[in-house]
């Protein structure tokens, strides 16, 4: 799918060659347009991240990353153990000059468009710059992925009066706001803001970020659900459902989560993105295609450069970069 669309990527793919070439033929994936680096040695699923770190170094998902960090790739895309990649992919590539804290960001919907949130579960505590960190950084990749000069940004909050919140939470504020207009902050924000698309990056501590992206899909499945059993309740209900179906096919395309796949590393010395483990071909293929679209608008370059303008963070010269 995605090589179709755009001929001048060119795919490494670490795994088992006799189940990758297969899989390739069968996908119509001509063979000079990949590679594959060949290991039978995977991180499983329930593989612990200290573990995985220690023993996987011949790993697909070690040596994946690796080709990054080494430069023979713009970026990683995998769908296995999220804990795993995440140390893998901190370990490997290391943070960004002025990142104290890697956050995983995501792609939601909302009545206004798509947004970014983020922490969504790589830090279950935050301090105050931490937080004003992932509002850079979420900043930068909602104009990099959506091409939006100054999106708006907000903080999650218990309330949007500025006397509400954790301490660490007035404090970030303080700090957005001093940025003036070389940010576009709009305060607090709340949970029912985030479907509302009141702004679109939402910034908040992992804990409360992954909390409020399961209950966001936990709400999707179970209008989903209750629908499907409105609709089979009565001959009227299945003709008034069909007499919608145009609208609600609309409504679905929208909605559709896959079209949202890819959960990025944001921090990190690198492109790392974390696909949904049961995604299928057309949702893992849009957590490539971010993947390519950060690559090519140079996301980690980007950050660092928004860091110097907003949080005057000393530029990393090219040898100790190559030094770290």
């Amino acid at each position: 799918m995605v090589a179709a669309k755009d001929p001048s990527v060119f795919f490494l793919i670490f795994g088992d060659e006799n189940q990758v070439f297969p899989l390739a033929q069968e996908f119509g994936l001509k063979q000079d347009r990949f590679k594959v680096h060949h290991t039978t040695q995977v991180v499983k699923g329930d593989d612990k991240p200290s573990a995985a770190v220690r023993s996987g170094r011949e790993s697909s998902m070690w040596k994946a990353i690796m080709s990054v960090r080494n430069g023979y790739s713009k970026a990683v895309v995998s769908a296995g153990n999220t804990g795993a990649l995440m140390a893998m992919s901190k370990i490997c590539l290391g943070t960004l000059s002025g990142i104290d804290r890697p956050a995983i960001a995501g792609i939601l919907p909302s009545l206004t468009g798509p947004i970014v949130a983020l922490d969504l579960g790589a830090n279950a505590e935050c301090n105050s710059q931490n937080l004003v960190e992932f509002a850079v950084m979420g900043h930068v990749l909602y104009h990099v992925l959506f091409d939006e000069a100054s999106p708006s940004v907000g903080l999650l909050n218990i309330g949007s009066e500025e006397t509400k919140g954790r301490e660490e939470i007035r404090e970030a504020s303080a700090v957005l706001k001093s940025f003036d207009a070389k940010i576009n902050f709009k305060g607090f924000v709340e949970g029912n803001d985030i479907c509302l698309g009141t702004a679109r990056v939402i910034v908040t501590d992992g804990f409360s970020g992954n909390v409020a992206l399961k209950t966001i899909e936990g709400t999707a499945k179970f209008i989903t659900s209750s629908l499907k059993n409105t609709v089979s309740d009565s001959l009227m209900a299945k003709i008034g459902f069909l007499l919608a179906s145009g609208a609600l096919k609309k409504l679905k395309k929208k909605m559709d989560p896959r079209t949202y796949n890819g959960a990025m590393f944001l921090g990190l010395n690198g492109i790392s993105v974390k696909s949904h483990g049961g995604a299928d071909a057309y949702s893992f293929a849009c957590a490539v295609e971010a993947a390519i679209r950060m690559a090519r608008n140079e996301l980690c370059s980007k950050i660092k450069a928004e860091l110097g303008r907003l949080m005057d963070v000393p530029p990393v010269l090219p040898e100790e970069a190559a030094d770290a």
